[in-house]
C-alpha cells in the first residue's frame, strides 16, 4: 500500500506504546476491519512530526480481501490524516524496506520576514534572507556514496553487551534546493537509504550555510571529519515528507 499522512499529529511511524503512531493506527484500522491482527512494515520510519506523500506499507493478507474495499474502509476509519492513496498484490517475496531501491525525501522552507499561517505545519519559517546559490554549492558534496556519521543520529545499542557497529555510508543519488516562489524553498533528497535525522542535519547545516554562517565547502569537510558535534543541529520535522519510494518493476 501507498499511504499518505500528517505527522504532526502522531508520534512517528512506528508502534509505541501509550501514543498514537501510524503504525498503531493502521494496524487497530485493520484489526477493527478483518478482525485479526496485521503487521504492517514501512519502507522508512518517519519520526514524529515527520509527514508523507508517498510512504509505502507491505502486509500479508488473505487473497479473498478485496482491496478497493479496504482502502475506502482504511480511510473511512484512518482519514483525512492518514490515507491509503493505492493497494495492489504483490510478489510473496516482497518487503517495503529491503526491496526498496531508493527513497526520496522534500524539506520546505519557507523564508519569509512574516510567517504563513497556513504553513506552519509543513514548513520550517525562516525569517533572515538565505542565499540559495550558496546552499545549492554545497549539495554537490554530499552526492555519491559517503560515511555520513556527521549528520546521523546512531541507533542506541539494543543492550550493555551490543557491540555491533552500525554503518552510516549511504548512497546519495541526487540533491539539490529549487525555488518555488513566494519566499517558499524546497530541498530534494533522494538515496538508497537514510540513516536516523540525517536529511534534518543536513537541512540545518545547509541552511547555516544559506545565512552566511559557513561555507558551502564546510559540507565537504564535516563528512570527512565523520563528527556530528560539528555539523548544525537539526531542522525542524514539520518541514519533512517522505516524498517517494521506488522499486524494482518485478517487485510490484
Amino acid at each position: 500500500m501507498t499511504i499518505a499522512y500528517k505527522g504532526d499529529e502522531f508520534h512517528g511511524f512506528a508502534t509505541n506504546p501509550g501514543v498514537e503512531t501510524i503504525a498503531s493506527t493502521v494496524e487497530g484500522a485493520l484489526a477493527q476491519i478483518l478482525q485479526e491482527q496485521v503487521q504492517v512494515t514501512p519502507a522508512g520510519r518517519t519520526d514524529a512530526g515527520v509527514h508523507a506523500w508517498g510512504q509505502v506499507i507491505s502486509l500479508d493478507l488473505a487473497d479473498r480481501v478485496n482491496l478497493e474495499v479496504l482502502m475506502k474502509q482504511l480511510n473511512a476509519l484512518c482519514g483525512p490524516s492518514v490515507v491509503v492513496r493505492d493497494a495492489q498484490w504483490t510478489d510473496p517475496d516482497f518487503h517495503a524496506r529491503y526491496s526498496a531501491l531508493w527513497r526520496e525525501y522534500h524539506y520546505t522552507v519557507l523564508n519569509t520576514p512574516v510567517s504563513n499561517p497556513f504553513m506552519t505545519e509543513t514548513a520550517w519559517h525562516i525569517t533572515k534572507p538565505l542565499k540559495v546559490r550558496l546552499m545549492q554549492l554545497a549539495c554537490d558534496a554530499i552526492i555519491g556514496d559517503h560515511d555520513f556519521s556527521a549528520f546521523c543520529r546512531k541507533p542506541k545499542p539494543a543492550d550493555e553487551f551490543d557491540t555491533f557497529e552500525h554503518s552510516m555510508r549511504r548512497s546519495v543519488v541526487s540533491a539539490h534546493w529549487k525555488e518555488m516562489g513566494d519566499g517558499v524553498l524546497q530541498f530534494d533528497i533522494r538515496a538508497n537509504a537514510f540513516c536516523h535525522q540525517m536529511v534534518r542535519a543536513l537541512v540545518g547545516t545547509f541552511i547555516e550555510i544559506g545565512l552566511s554562517k559557513r561555507p558551502p565547502s564546510d559540507m565537504r569537510g564535516l563528512i570527512l571529519s565523520g563528527d556530528r558535534s560539528q555539523a548544525a543541529p537539526v531542522a525542524p520535522p514539520q518541514g519533512l515528507c517522505l516524498w517517494e519510494v521506488g522499486f524494482p518493476a518485478s517487485a510490484l
